[in-house]
């Protein structure tokens, strides 16, 4: 009698909770975030408006950037031609993806663009220099690229745009998409 009595008060709690994480799972927002929502939160933003801002630089020519006209002059010496529409692709992908990840919007998406280009930076420029920065190697795409794939598999947080979605919780699937879109697009653009 103890026995079922302590299993039958133990079922709603489990229920409760089973169904707090169906709700979670299926993107449900509920009126509490917790300091992890909060931390991704500032993680895409401050990567995704970065990288924003420098595939601005690309295209528009703002903060800086050398803008369409020398950065495809640019992509042409790396031996993509014609150089200015490969510098609107990857200029396009910075940008574009970059925002994506600070709205936490298209989530796998956003971060399959940023791959793709940071795979084409390793095997055109970074490649040959090795590992560190400092030397002008792999070390910045690479991490571009980890930064871009982690949010993706772990998902973008509560406080997302994504969190309506079904790939707004992360998980393998959407990051394993995000990494074979971006890797399929690196091959094709460099197979050109």
């Amino acid at each position: 009698m103890v026995t079922k009595l302590m299993t039958y008060h133990r079922r709603p709690s489990t229920t409760t909770a089973s169904a707090s994480a169906s709700a979670s799972a299926a993107g449900t927002v509920t009126a509490t975030s917790s300091a992890s929502d909060w931390g991704l939160l500032l993680i895409r933003l401050t990567f995704g408006l970065l990288m924003a801002g420098h595939g601005a630089q690309k295209l528009f020519g703002i903060f800086g950037g050398k803008g369409l006209g020398e950065t495809g002059k640019g992509f042409a010496a790396l031996g993509y031609q014609p150089g200015k529409l490969f510098a609107v692709i990857g200029g396009l992908s910075e940008f574009l993806g970059g925002l994506g990840l600070a709205l936490g919007l298209l989530t796998p998406l956003a971060a399959a663009a940023l791959i793709g280009v940071m795979v084409n930076a390793m095997a055109t420029v970074t490649g040959a220099h090795g590992l560190w920065e400092t030397d002008g190697g792999v070390e910045y795409s690479v991490c571009i690229a980890v930064v871009a794939l982690g949010i993706t598999a772990t998902g973008p947080g509560r406080l997302a745009m994504d969190r309506f979605f079904r790939w707004g919780t992360g998980g393998w699937p959407q990051a394993a998409f995000a990494l074979g879109l971006g890797g399929i697009a690196a091959a094709i653009t460099l197979s050109l």
